[in-house]
């Protein structure tokens, strides 16, 4: 087999992957009536990202995705829950803000949003990688979005890259915009992570 055709294998080997991956995502969501079944179809997508970014990439990807929905089905709906929490209290202050021409806590409330966005894309990752309870795993995920700017910046940038490909053809985001999110963001999370974990070991042997 030479370069090219093993290169085309290859890609379609993953194509293949990310399609199934994102179909089980899109069918255990609506399984969980969209509710109770969108954070653990999300983490179990995550999770099994996580193990082909280990090299684990010939796992039986339908048994290991039911097992992460059913293990991780209490625990990421409590994150659910919390996450739906403050998106409701950040669309309460922007109603409250536009109904009382409040314009001087826009600059805030703002900033506030970009930071749970950029937060958003390393819980996930943050949820598979580590095994914390939940405020211990905000907490550190919050802290380690903060100190990876240059992941965060990269993170922005193939996510753009990501939406204009979508929008230039909108059926992919059907067959695989979910698990290619997924694995752009763990992809580079774990590199975050990582960093922070030889920053952490540094600071505690000195």
């Amino acid at each position: 087999m030479n370069l090219f055709t093993s290169t085309i294998y290859r890609a379609t080997e993953w194509i293949t992957r990310l399609a199934y991956l994102n179909l089980l995502w899109i069918f255990f969501t609506l399984t969980g009536l969209l509710l109770f079944g969108f954070f653990p179809s999300t983490l179990a997508m995550y999770a099994i990202v996580r193990d082909w970014l280990n090299g684990k990439t010939d796992i039986v990807i339908f048994k290991n995705f039911w097992n992460y929905y059913k293990t991780e089905f209490v625990k990421s709906n409590l994150l659910g829950l919390f996450l739906i929490t403050i998106i409701v209290l950040i669309g309460l202050d922007i109603y409250y803000v536009q109904m009382n021409d409040f314009n001087w806590i826009s600059i805030p409330l703002y900033a506030m949003i970009l930071l749970f966005i950029l937060f958003l894309f390393y819980l996930f990752p943050a949820f598979t990688h580590f095994d914390l309870n939940l405020f211990p795993l905000i907490k550190n995920t919050f802290f380690i979005m903060l100190i990876s700017p240059l992941h965060t910046l990269l993170i922005i940038i193939c996510i753009g890259a990501l939406f204009i490909f979508i929008n230039v053809f909108p059926g992919s985001a059907f067959i695989f915009g979910g698990s290619l999110y997924a694995l752009i963001t763990s992809w580079l999370a774990l590199h975050a992570f990582i960093h922070y974990s030889k920053q952490w070991l540094s600071f505690n042997c000195t």
